[in-house]
């Protein structure tokens, strides 16, 4: 189960008595031989041809909390020849996980507090690369997470007092780090989308973040979403938001590569993911669709989780007792974290 969520990822997966680095970008191996009295580990990853990580492989129900401290030692327990190439980081592989084929554990070296955190799948070589790339040119902030901790103060001018209250609770909790996603309420007509807007912008250009993912419930309001970002003057330099991000929704061809901000339904989002083609234009059916049952997201190495650095979902509020009728009440918006490793 392993091996398959490896190349699902875009891993190259070999053993090692056939190992070829130069098959592809990242190669894992299996069952390399540690230096003496360590055994092997279960994986040795390779992304341009060093070494950056470890797999640590658990039987399927074993739980993987608590057993990070075992794939750590590898760093220094690598075999000689392997080590001269070897990244490190203080002293050991950067990135370390821990799988059982059923759950997987990710620690980032390049994190200022790493930690083990639970994933929905591998993340792609290119994605390491990108981290790696990340650390070179900011060691002592080499992921979003050291960024956030040191955002410029808000200028408030613009800004409405609730607007003022939500952007800066958003960044404290990702400062924080104490939860994967936030939960703002604010009342119709306060301005939710400025606020989110600006949020956006913030930690695009300051919070070391790349790409963002705006869910809407409704096909009209990602044409009002875009409009408000396209409208959007900068607080800095007065420019508008999209002369410098680009802002585009979901096509049925996907997402473009140079996109910053993607707009979609969430349904667009899952029929993307699902390999099904969503319709060139506006498909009011999308809207009310309803699924019979839960649904369940399979991984598409075209859309992989790391894909956004952030996703923000807003839906208005409903009429108490009425689930059909927006309500006038307020709205809502989940401001959610992907998990991404960086």
């Amino acid at each position: 189960m392993i091996d398959g969520q490896l190349r699902d990822a875009g891993w190259l997966v070999q053993d090692r008595k056939d190992m070829n680095l130069f098959a592809g970008r990242g190669v894992a191996v299996r069952e390399v031989i540690m230096a003496k009295g360590l055994g092997r580990v279960d994986y040795l990853l390779y992304v341009d041809q060093r070494v950056v990580g470890v797999v640590e492989a658990k039987p399927q129900g074993r739980a993987l909390s608590g057993v990070e401290w075992q794939s750590a030692m590898y760093a220094d327990g690598l075999p000689s020849a392997v080590r001269l190439k070897a990244l490190t980081r203080d002293s050991r592989l950067p990135f370390v996980f821990e799988a059982s084929g059923s759950e997987t554990h990710f620690t980032n070296g390049y994190d200022q507090c790493p930690r083990a955190r639970r994933i929905f799948a591998f993340p792609q070589p290119s994605t390491l690369a990108r981290i790696v790339r990340g650390g070179d040119a900011d060691p002592e902030r080499a992921t979003w997470r050291a960024k956030v901790r040191h955002m410029p103060p808000l200028d408030t001018g613009p800004l409405r007092p609730a607007q003022v209250t939500a952007i800066e609770g958003i960044e404290r909790s990702l400062a924080e780090q104490r939860f994967d996603r936030s939960l703002v309420q604010m009342a119709t007509g306060a301005g939710k989308t400025y606020a989110a807007v600006t949020g956006c912008y913030r930690l695009l250009k300051y919070g070391g973040f790349t790409r963002v993912l705006f869910l809407v419930d409704r096909n009209n309001l990602a044409d009002q979403t875009l409009a408000e970002f396209q409208n959007y003057r900068t607080p800095d330099d007065g420019r508008r938001f999209s002369e410098l991000y680009n802002v585009d929704k979901l096509t049925s061809a996907g997402m473009l590569s140079s996109s910053t901000v993607v707009i979609s339904t969430i349904q667009r989002v899952h029929r993307v993911l699902s390999g099904d083609a969503a319709p060139e234009g506006d498909d009011p059916r999308l809207d009310d669709y309803m699924p019979d049952a839960p649904v369940s997201v399979s991984y598409n190495a075209d859309m992989p989780p790391e894909t956004f650095d952030l996703v923000i979902a807003t839906r208005p509020a409903r009429r108490r007792g009425s689930a059909s009728r927006p309500g006038r009440c307020g709205t809502t918006g989940a401001i959610t974290l992907p998990d991404y490793p960086g």
